[in-house]
């Protein structure tokens, strides 16, 4: 007796995309609509709400440490460490000094980090 298996949906040119939406998209999306639905009935002082503010904010300055830091095999590796520090640094400076404005932030710190390695003949 011999078990015949039809694995012919998976081996649909389109079966990845079913695979990234259910194991990828689907249980991330689940958690949002949950806080969506209970972020009225949760007040911002608490301590719970404070906390998970407290990790969201290390792991978004993680990874952009990560970035400025280590930021391994990308065109930004060839910038020299101290630019891309200075385009941070430039970046939140300009940030709190021009009325929080991510957007001018960000602009700041993209002149830092291209304007300089241009200005010293580096690209």
């Amino acid at each position: 007796m011999s078990l015949d298996l039809n694995y012919g949906a998976m081996a649909a040119p389109w079966w990845p995309f079913v695979f990234i939406l259910l194991a990828g998209w689907l249980p991330t999306d689940i958690w949002r609509w949950l806080g969506v639905l209970s972020s009225g009935r949760i007040s911002e002082s608490s301590p719970l709400i404070i906390g998970a503010r407290a990790v969201a904010t290390g792991l978004v300055a993680a990874v952009i440490a990560r970035l400025v830091l280590f930021p391994g095999g990308s065109s930004l590796a060839a910038i020299p460490d101290w630019i891309r520090i200075a385009a941070l640094g430039g970046g939140f400076c300009a940030y709190l000094w021009l009325g929080r404005q991510t957007l001018v932030a960000i602009l700041v710190a993209e002149i830092i980090l291209l304007g300089l390695p241009w200005m010293m003949g580096l690209i």
